[in-house]
């Protein structure tokens, strides 16, 4: 039997949702090796002078647990 670990992480971007989604996947993928997977739990932003500046993305992302047997 395999095991999963998660942990949530928040991304940024001041261009979209969707790149705030990338950016955390990608710069947790430079500490966390395999991830798998990735659940969006939450989208937030900052507004200014009427207007969207700062996306934010709160995602969970899958990895194996490794084994070392």
């Amino acid at each position: 039997m395999s095991a999963v670990k998660i942990v949530k992480v928040l991304g940024e971007s001041q261009r979209s949702w969707d790149d705030a989604v990338n950016n955390a996947v990608e710069q947790a993928c430079e500490t966390i090796d395999g991830v798998t997977g990735v659940e969006v739990l939450n989208m937030t932003a900052d507004v200014k002078d009427g207007k969207v500046f700062d996306y934010k993305a709160t995602v969970q992302l899958a990895f194996p647990v490794k084994n070392d047997h």
